[in-house]
């Protein structure tokens, strides 16, 4: 694996959502080293209960400039998988839901279009994993938005942490995302991170 370009450069961001009545907003921010947010990186709009789900990112919210984004492969299907391309439509990466997996713990994998190793994503923590799924059985309670939070660490076959998302206690939905480099240099693309990073909180419950 190489280092192609910039985008492979950004080892931290925050995550910030804004709850709307008919979409979520989110923005990508670079951080410095204690995660105090900075420069706007992206911004992007999901729309809720969209039977094909496509996320783009824009280098601002006036959304007049396309930097990547993520779609769907089949409608209401999350695990036929989502692609990640770029502005002019060329493949970034790809991630998926695996649903088998994530009876217990969810669980998600991802990888970069030009090849190379497959990453899996969990819950880092087991028994918040269950709480959540226990909370969303129980009537009435279900209804109420889940109090726990939830972090997700994405390792490859060495086992080497490439991508973490740590969601911050507050009011607000904001999420700490962490791409370590490997060994070798080599880190996630963060646009694939940033993909990664929204649909781990727009299509969590689905």
């Amino acid at each position: 694996m190489t280092q192609p370009n910039a985008f492979h450069d950004l080892d931290r961001f925050v995550v910030r959502q804004k709850l709307t009545m008919m979409v979520n907003r989110y923005e990508i921010l670079r951080a410095d080293e204690s995660f105090n947010p900075g420069e706007l990186l992206a911004f992007a709009e999901q729309k809720r209960m969209a039977l094909k789900e496509q996320v783009t990112f824009f280098t601002d919210a006036a959304k007049q400039n396309p930097l990547f984004g993520f779609k769907a492969r089949k409608r209401i299907d999350l695990g036929s998988g989502y692609d990640v391309t770029d502005a002019a439509g060329a493949p970034v990466g790809w991630f998926k839901k695996e649903f088998g997996a994530s009876l217990l713990n969810s669980t998600w994998r991802l990888a970069e279009a030009q090849g190379g190793p497959e990453f899996v994503g969990k819950e880092r923590n087991q028994k918040v994993a269950i709480a959540r799924r226990v909370w969303d059985m129980v009537p009435i309670v279900g209804e109420i938005p889940v109090p726990f939070l939830f972090h997700f660490d994405f390792v490859g076959p060495d086992g080497a942490v490439v991508l973490s998302s740590t969601k911050k206690a507050g009011i607000k939905d904001v999420y700490r995302v962490e791409t370590p480099a490997a060994s070798n240099g080599w880190r996630l693309d963060w646009r694939l991170a940033a993909s990664m990073a929204v649909a781990l909180d727009a299509l969590q419950s689905r």
